[in-house]
């Protein structure tokens, strides 16, 4: 191996945190979306950091990535200097009993857009000396490394240095627009609603390189792929206002198309499963009195207030 030039003092703490979750991921992909960053952009971080060390610190193979024997003695160290840098900010963030502050929150688009506005005004009114900072976004943020103090998510976190509170459970359903419906071909009596081939009747809104709609109807039994999408946009407000505007037919919540008179449900005989609502923070920042306090008016909040 050769001889590394490496001074952590002059090298961006970044770099490290992004060659660690490419180690944890296995692949650059992965880690990216992980990470809420591009391919290109983590692929030049990685490259910057070997650059800076003088060696490669991964070989492609037929699976992905391998770490070099430079990369393989690099993991330890990589993983404890986060580790520490994690202990610093909890440290500091644990000491502020002080209510005036910021609290970085970050959930889902329509979470973010539809949920959220109508109890950050009640917590405003409640506690003026707290501001806000959300992130409005479908990637999981790392509550480990403190990009965000408080998740809101539809899947359970699974480090066991967090805190999650299963909330509770919204139904979703597929509906489509009245006029879209009055366009289309009636079907035969005999035929049934649960079928491919009449499912494909429909112009269905769908993700673009997310998979999760995919996945969710093979485990319905149904096997399609990305083309059975007529219109895919991974923003999910954009395609709840698509489905408002009868480009198709489309899956959303219950709770946010009872708002809109216009849209029908459809294919109620499709079992669709409901999204869990949970609520995560570190536990260290549970002793913080400022996250404290707008953890626990979340909790409340989205459990029992009907949006």
């Amino acid at each position: 191996m050769s001889k590394l030039a490496f001074d952590p003092s002059q090298t961006d703490w970044n770099l490290i945190r992004s060659f660690v979750a490419v180690v944890e991921h296995g692949s650059l992909t992965r880690a990216a979306e992980a990470m809420g960053l591009s391919q290109p952009t983590l692929s030049r971080q990685i490259a910057e950091l070997e650059s800076s060390l003088g060696a490669a610190l991964f070989e492609r193979v037929a699976r992905g990535l391998k770490l070099t024997p430079t990369g393989e003695n690099l993991v330890e160290p990589a993983r404890y200097m986060m580790a520490a840098a994690r202990s610093l900010g909890m440290a500091a963030a644990t000491q502020n009993h002080d209510m005036h502050g910021t609290v970085r929150i970050t959930a889902s688009e329509m979470v973010s857009a539809f949920v959220l506005p109508a109890l950050l005004r009640q917590l405003a009114q409640l506690h003026p000396e707290i501001q806000i900072e959300l992130v409005a976004s479908n990637q999981i943020s790392n509550l480990l490394e403190r990009e965000a103090d408080i998740a809101i998510r539809m899947v359970r976190p699974a480090q066991s240095a967090l805190i999650a509170r299963h909330l509770t459970d919204w139904p979703i359903a597929i509906y489509a627009h009245r006029d879209y419906l009055a366009e289309l071909p009636s079907r035969p009596e005999h035929e049934q609603v649960t079928s491919l081939a009449m499912m494909q009747r429909f112009r269905w809104l769908g993700l673009d390189q997310s998979e999760q709609f995919i996945s969710g109807f093979r485990a319905a039994g149904l096997q399609i792929d990305r083309s059975f999408f007529d219109f895919r946009c991974d923003n999910y407000l954009v395609n709840w206002h698509a489905l408002q505007q009868g480009l198709g037919v489309g899956i959303t919540m219950r709770w946010l198309a009872e708002r809109s008179p216009d849209l029908e449900q459809i294919l109620v005989e499709q079992d669709l499963p409901s999204l869990p609502v949970w609520l995560t923070t570190h536990r260290e920042l549970k002793s913080s009195k400022r996250i404290r306090t707008v953890f626990d008016f979340l909790a409340e909040g989205l459990q029992h207030h009907r949006f």
